[in-house]
């Protein structure tokens, strides 16, 4: 769940749910910590879309054993919305959208 008081998300669920962010916080202490905390609690998200990724995020990932794409040939902004089913294939740099309009 999301604590940061005044964010978009404050107060949601991210638990095996696909991320896309522009970017990650720019601090190692936050991003490696809290990702790896919510790895190992079993609620960390399913897979992260990141449009421009630095170093300590890719770390991150990598630690928490999280599957991340970024620098997408398609802004993953224009493509993704809220309730889509997204499929990540990491290895590949491969992602699948189907449309869930409800």
């Amino acid at each position: 769940m999301v604590r940061e008081r005044g964010h978009e998300l404050e107060g949601k669920n991210i638990a095996n749910k696909v991320l896309v962010f522009p970017s990650g916080k720019a601090s190692s202490v936050v991003q490696i910590d809290g990702l790896f905390k919510l790895a190992s609690n079993n609620v960390a998200p399913k897979a992260m879309i990141v449009k421009d990724v630095e170093t300590v995020l890719i770390v991150s990932a990598v630690i928490a054993k999280v599957p991340l794409v970024d620098r997408l040939e398609k802004d993953p902004f224009e493509i993704i919305r809220t309730n889509d089913f997204v499929k990540v294939d990491a290895d590949k740099g491969i992602v699948t959208v189907i449309r869930r309009d409800f």
